[in-house]
C-alpha cells in the first residue's frame, strides 16, 4: 500500500513501522472489522486538471438557480442582498488568512473587528455580554443549553419548544444523547405557539431550562412575556433562539423582554446562502453568566503607553485549559463570517437596518394579506408565514420556490410550506407569486 500524495521514502515508513512494533502499514487499520474493508481495487479514474473542472462544471449546471426575486424559500436561511463591499473588504489578506489571535501586539485589526462584533450583537439583542460567535444557529442553541447546565448542575429537565426549529432540536438531541438529561417537548397549539397551559401545570424546580423560537419556526412572534411569568416561579433559565436575526431590527429585544440567554443564527446579516454554509452562531446574555459562556471573549484594555488596545480576555476552550474545565470543544468563533456580519451592521447602522427589517416585514405582510385564505396561521409574525398549497411543483414551472415543507416534522401540517419574504422580492414578483397561487 504505496500513497502518492505523502512525502516519505521506503526508510521513513519502515523506521515508523518498527518504532509502532507493527510490520506492515495496512496493520494501522487492524482495528476497523474485515468485513468493513473492501477487499477488491478500486478502479479510480484519473482525469487532468481541465478535465476535472469540465466534469465539476457540468455537475454544477444541474443546479437549479431560480431568480433571486421569485425565491421564497425560508427556514432558518434567508436571501438577502449582500453589499459588493463585504467581499471586498474580507478578502484583504490581513483577515482571510488571519489565525487565531493569541498575540495581541501583531493581533489588534482581527481582535477590534471581533470586540465590535461582540459589542454589535449586544446592542441588537439588548444583552450585556456576548462571545466572539459561534459555529451556526443549531450549535448555538447547544452551548446555550449546555451554559444554562453550567449555571443549574442539579437540574435535569430541559424544556424545548415544539415551535423551534426542528432542525436545532434534532441537534440538540443528538449533543444530550449521553447526558443524563430530560428533554420534554412543549406542545404547541393549533395557533402554532407553545402550549403556556402546558407550562403553567408542568413547571417545577427540576426544570432546568426553556428554549424556544423568537420568532418561532412558523415565523410567528411567542407570548414570550407570558412564558417568562411562569418560568420565573422556579427560576428556570429562559433562551430564546432567533434564526431570522434581521426581525430584532423592529421586535423588543430579548433582553428588553427578561430573556436571560439569547442566541440564533446570523446567516441574514451579509453572508450568502452558500448551498448551506458557513453561517454564523451567536451568543449573548447577562454579565451574571460571563463565566458559563462557551468560547472566547475579546476584551478592550490600554497598553503600557496609555493606548487602547484588544485582546483575549476569556477563553474556555479545552486548547488553553484542562478538559474538565472547558466549556465548549464545538467551535471557538467564526471569524471570517463574524467580521461579514460586523461589516454589514456598521454599513446599515440602527437606524438603516430598522429600515431593512421594516422592508420584509411590509412585503412579507403585503404578500400575507394576498393570499390569506391560504395560510395556516393567524398569529403576528416578522417576514415568514406558513400556508397550504396540494400542488406546488406547478409553481415551481412557473419559477417560483418557497418552502421547506413541515409535514416530515408537524405531521398534522400536511401539504404546508413555509413562504418567506425580503428585500430581493419585488412588488412584481408578489403579485404575480399569488396571481398564480390562484391559478392552481
Amino acid at each position: 500500500m504505496k500513497n502518492p500524495f505523502v512525502c516519505l521514502s521506503e526508510k521513513d515508513i519502515s523506521d515508523i513501522l518498527s518504532f509502532l512494533n507493527l510490520k506492515k502499514i495496512e496493520d494501522l487499520f487492524s482495528h476497523i472489522p474485515e468485513n468493513l474493508k473492501i477487499s477488491e481495487n478500486i478502479d479510480l479514474k484519473t482525469y487532468s486538471e481541465q478535465q476535472t473542472f469540465e466534469i465539476i462544471e457540468n455537475i454544477s449546471n444541474k443546479n437549479i438557480l431560480p431568480e433571486p426575486s421569485k425565491t421564497f424559500i425560508g427556514g432558518g436561511a434567508y436571501n438577502h442582498y449582500v453589499p459588493a463591499v463585504i467581499d471586498h473588504l474580507v478578502e484583504r489578506s490581513e483577515f482571510l488568512t488571519s489565525y487565531t489571535p493569541y498575540q495581541p501586539e501583531v493581533s489588534q485589526g482581527t481582535l477590534q473587528a471581533i470586540f465590535e462584533f461582540q459589542t454589535l450583537i449586544c446592542q441588537l439583542t439588548g444583552m450585556e455580554t456576548s462571545n466572539a460567535s459561534l459555529y451556526d444557529g443549531a450549535t448555538a442553541l447547544v452551548e446555550a443549553v449546555f451554559m444554562a447546565t453550567r449555571i443549574y448542575p442539579e437540574r435535569k429537565e430541559i424544556w424545548v419548544a415544539e415551535t423551534l426549529n426542528p432542525e436545532y432540536r434534532d441537534v440538540l438531541k443528538t449533543y444530550l444523547q449521553n447526558f443524563d438529561y430530560k428533554l420534554k417537548t412543549v406542545p404547541k397549539t393549533k395557533e402554532g405557539i407553545f402550549d403556556l397551559k402546558w407550562m403553567e401545570k408542568n413547571i417545577s424546580k427540576d426544570v432546568l431550562c426553556f428554549a424556544f423560537g423568537y420568532p418561532n419556526y412558523f415565523g410567528i412572534i411567542e407570548p414570550v412575556k407570558e412564558a417568562l411569568k411562569i418560568l420565573e416561579k422556579e427560576k428556570v433559565i429562559s433562551i430564546s433562539s432567533t434564526s431570522e436575526v434581521l426581525s430584532l431590527g423592529i421586535l423588543k429585544s430579548p433582553g428588553e423582554l427578561g430573556v436571560e440567554i439569547c442566541c440564533g443564527e446570523a446567516q441574514s446579516l451579509g453572508i450568502p446562502l452558500t448551498f448551506g454554509g458557513p453561517y454564523l452562531g451567536f451568543l449573548s446574555t447577562k454579565e451574571t453568566h460571563l463565566r458559563k459562556m462557551p468560547g472566547r471573549i475579546v476584551g478592550e484594555t490600554e497598553d503600557k503607553e496609555g493606548k487602547r488596545g484588544y485582546v483575549l480576555t476569556i477563553s474556555t476552550r479545552e486548547q488553553h485549559i484542562r478538559r474538565e474545565k472547558a466549556t465548549s470543544n464545538i467551535c471557538t468563533n467564526q471569524s471570517l463570517c463574524a467580521l461579514r456580519a460586523c461589516i454589514f451592521m456598521s454599513l446599515l447602522g440602527k437606524d438603516g437596518f430598522r429600515e431593512l427589517a421594516l422592508i420584509n416585514a411590509k412585503r412579507s405582510y403585503g404578500l400575507y394579506n394576498l393570499i390569506k385564505k391560504y395560510a395556516v396561521f393567524d398569529k403576528p409574525f416578522f417576514n415568514e408565514f406558513l400556508i397550504k398549497v396540494k400542488d406546488p411543483k406547478k409553481l415551481n414551472k412557473k419559477g417560483f420556490y418557497f418552502g421547506p415543507p413541515v409535514e416530515n416534522y408537524f405531521p398534522d401540517l400536511k401539504n404546508s410550506y413555509l413562504v418567506a419574504v425580503t428585500e430581493l422580492n419585488k412588488k412584481e414578483s408578489i403579485e404575480e407569486f399569488a396571481a398564480s397561487l390562484e391559478e392552481l
